[in-house]
């Protein structure tokens, strides 16, 4: 299984302004350029975020992004189920419809428990604790060159 580059760049968004909470709206293009993404392209993700409240915008010279609630609040869980429009492996799992065998495959069961078992793992990491595991991975970093 992969993610698509719209989760794995809208994680790195919401970690980027939870990393920066409190600081005020932050621009696009400050983010882009800390998480080399061109702006082009977050400007396309940040969209969902905002119709789904993770994210307010402030227009104007100061303007910009931040987020709706506190990075404890958001988890890794909601904008990878946003963005990926859906917490299922594979499209049967959610409409039996798809396939007419969905109702008695053994498989459909089995993507099923893992899209379960996934989804519940990523709910259970927040902004907050993405914030702090980039912090130790920095202070990591810096034992090694010094």
């Amino acid at each position: 299984m992969r993610l698509s580059t719209r989760s794995r760049y809208g994680a790195r968004l919401m970690l980027d302004m939870a990393q920066h909470y409190n600081q005020g709206p932050i621009q696009l293009g400050d983010i882009a350029k800390r998480q080399d993404v061109s702006v082009k392209y977050l400007e396309q993700i940040i969209i969902p975020l905002k119709k789904a409240k993770y994210v307010d915008s402030v227009r104007g010279p100061r303007g910009g992004h931040s987020l709706a609630r506190p990075p404890a609040e958001i988890s890794l869980g909601e904008i990878v189920a946003l963005l990926e429009e859906g917490t299922s492996l594979v499209e049967c799992v959610d409409d039996a419809g798809v396939c007419r065998r969905a109702e008695m495959c053994p498989t459909r069961v089995v993507w099923k428990e893992v899209s379960e078992a996934i989804f519940e793992r990523l709910r259970s990491i927040t902004l907050a604790d993405l914030v702090e595991k980039a912090r130790a991975m920095n202070h990591e970093e810096l034992r090694h060159v010094l």
